[in-house]
């Protein structure tokens, strides 16, 4: 009977382990990067540059505040991949400056002062 009892206590507390090694696995958080993006054309390019990376889940810029917005899972990307992703697309994330040559390689109108 005691081992009956020991074996449905280890079962038990496997499935919670289990449970929540689940849920932490699948929590994600939510990030604000301010962006040097201009234009539409900026909008595809960072968030297609964003989905691109393990674990975001949503990419959301408005161009007017150039805030991007993440939804991303902490386990398999970090806030300063995010914004490293978006520094060698060729754009400011927050104090990351773009990457020089990915900057020069934007389209004219994706350029600072462009508007």
């Amino acid at each position: 009977m005691k081992t009956l009892n020991l074996l449905i206590a280890l079962t038990f507390f496997g499935f919670s382990v289990f449970a929540q090694q689940e849920a932490s696995s699948k929590k994600t958080e939510t990030i604000e990067i301010l962006t040097s993006a201009v234009c539409g054309m900026c909008k595809d390019k960072i968030e297609i540059t964003l989905y691109g990376l393990k674990g975001v889940k949503s990419a959301t810029l408005d161009v007017p505040s150039k805030v991007v917005t993440v939804k991303y899972k902490p386990a398999d990307v970090t806030p300063e991949q995010l914004r490293t992703a978006i520094s060698l697309s060729g754009y400011d994330a927050n104090e990351i400056p773009a990457d020089p040559q990915a900057y020069e390689k934007l389209h004219a109108c994706c350029k600072k002062g462009a508007h």
